[in-house]
């Protein structure tokens, strides 16, 4: 079955940078496109970030925009999500997901077209 398993997260001061990694099994990798989301405590999850199976259709929340990026190495079947210029108000738990369906990219910040998510990793950024 699929499986998402994230990493990178931690506690680091407002300014600094961290990289998220998500790698995924049980799927045909360069078929799907992947998403990352945050929770914060008390908040929805929201969404943060997309990349399509081709590593086009990248798109950002306009929070992070300018300050994340994010990437996928087809051959290590591994997202990335780069965080620089970090805030205190990017403190969350992180999710990667995977889409529910292959060569699809629409609806990309709706949680509902992720079928997959991983376990998450913490980000805590400190001011």
């Amino acid at each position: 079955q699929v499986q998402l398993v994230e990493s990178g997260g931690g506690l680091v001061q407002a300014g600094s940078s961290l990289r998220l990694s998500c790698a995924a099994s049980g799927l045909t990798f360069d078929t799907y496109s992947m998403g990352w989301f945050r929770q914060a405590p008390g908040k929805e999850r929201e969404f943060v970030a997309t990349i399509g199976w081709s590593g086009g259709n990248i798109y950002y929340a306009d929070s992070v925009k300018g300050r994340f990026t994010i990437s996928r190495n087809t051959a290590k079947n591994t997202v990335y999500l780069q965080m620089t210029s970090l805030k205190p108000e990017d403190t969350a738990i992180y999710y990667c997901a995977v889409y529910r369906s292959p060569y699809n990219s629409g609806s990309y910040s709706y949680a509902g077209t992720y079928a997959y998510w991983g376990q998450g990793t913490q980000v805590t950024v400190s001011s």
